[in-house]
């Protein structure tokens, strides 16, 4: 299906249809006038996984998807930007933490789903942990008190199954 955005092309102006590309094997939206190829591509997340003391931090989310489950510090990486630098900046917005020397913990991807999710593990170095606009609250879990049956995203459980299953040796907090 396409949108009212995707409906034109970004090339000519003409019109989209779904038509089959034999040199790739499947159906894609192509220009009826210039026979531009319109390639819908899933959008990356950053996400970032502080951890303090053996714990980690989580927010509440405010907005939806997902309202009022616990997620951690993620969002849309913006053009310009390294998905690292995304993951410091939703960090920085979401949670009012500063983070450095990050680890990658893991890419997380679904058939059907529009996003990609790139999750590091982090070390927090300045700031006071509160919400942001965005987050209902934040709070320092313990691996045994996590929220499992309230967490927001498949990504968010596997993600944190990740660390602690084993991946977590990658990264060790100092204060622990």
């Amino acid at each position: 299906m396409l949108t009212q955005e995707s409906a034109f092309c970004p090339d000519c102006g003409g019109r989209l249809t779904w038509q089959w590309v034999e040199a790739e094997g499947r159906e894609r939206p192509v220009c009826l006038s210039c026979g531009f190829i319109l390639y819908r591509n899933p959008k990356v997340v950053a996400g970032v996984i502080p951890v303090h003391d053996g714990r980690v931090l989580l927010l509440r989310r405010k907005i939806e998807p997902a309202r009022g489950k616990w997620t951690f510090p993620a969002g849309y990486v913006e053009l310009g930007e390294s998905v690292e630098e995304a993951a410091v900046r939703e960090t920085r917005e979401e949670v009012a933490l500063e983070i450095e020397e990050l680890s990658l913990l893991n890419v997380y991807s679904y058939q059907g789903s529009p996003v990609v999710t790139v999750v590091y593990l982090s070390r927090i170095v300045g700031g006071e942990p509160r919400a942001g606009d965005e987050a209902e609250e934040v709070a320092f879990f313990p691996v045994g008190a996590l929220p499992w049956e309230e967490l927001a995203f498949r990504s968010t459980r596997e993600a944190l199954q990740d660390w602690i299953r084993g991946l977590k040796h990658r990264f060790r907090d100092p204060g622990t």
